[in-house]
């Protein structure tokens, strides 16, 4: 009866440790993981449209719980943006022959969003916004005829230094720490508002869609 007891003790101090411990686990006010995923890019006002320009992101992540359902978050990331052609021809006063062009962006990101979570380690959806600093920036195009050495499409009409976005976010749990998560994002104010009128509009605006992987840590 003795061996019996000290058994059934032992097992009860075991189921009460790994209970707590599982419990503990599961209401940490902080985590954090790892995220890098692939962009996919237009440029709203650059006359082409399609998300061809495809882009790597990365960087963390950090979420903090403040009930059951809802943890807002923060991201601090690389990401590339921007814009390619779709295909070759005439452009706005048909003044121009495009053959080829693009836009390369490269931002440092911060982004801040509420998220609701539909089930435990399951679901979650979020919104927020999303601050960019722009770190690099330039526009190229072989056109005919050529554009003149005057018009130096980096200097000219730059970029503005810093993109706001509006983003809406959803993830899904796969095995363990890590989650599928993919996103929308889109400039609340225009990227560039002089842009070189021949090759595109006044106002241009950034236009995402992102596919990412997430690892949360344990």
């Amino acid at each position: 009866m003795k061996r019996y007891s000290i058994v059934l003790i032992f097992l009860f101090c075991t189921s009460s440790v790994f209970a707590q411990s599982y419990y503990l686990d599961n209401e940490r006010t902080f985590n954090g993981g790892l995220i890098a995923g692939t962009t996919f890019t237009q440029v709203d006002g650059d006359n082409y449209k399609g998300y061809r320009k495809i882009g790597f992101t990365g960087g963390g992540i950090v979420y903090a719980k403040i009930s059951q359902m809802f943890a807002p978050s923060i991201e601090i990331l690389y990401t590339q943006r921007g814009s390619r052609i779709d295909e070759p021809g005439f452009v706005n006063d048909r003044t121009y022959y495009v053959q080829d062009y693009g836009i390369d962006l490269d931002y440092a990101e911060l982004s801040i969003l509420l998220n609701y979570y539909d089930s435990p380690r399951k679901s979650t959806f979020g919104a927020g916004l999303s601050y960019s600093q722009l770190i690099s920036g330039k526009e190229y195009a072989n056109t005919v005829p050529k554009i003149p050495d005057s018009v130096d499409l980096n200097l000219d009409h730059e970029f503005r230094k810093y993109d706001l976005n509006f983003v809406l976010s959803g993830s899904l749990h796969l095995y363990k720490g890590i989650y599928f998560n993919a996103r929308f994002q889109y400039s609340l104010l225009s990227v560039r508002n002089n842009a070189f009128r021949p090759l595109g509009r006044d106002e241009q605006f950034n236009n995402s869609f992102v596919l990412r992987v997430m690892y949360l840590f344990k």
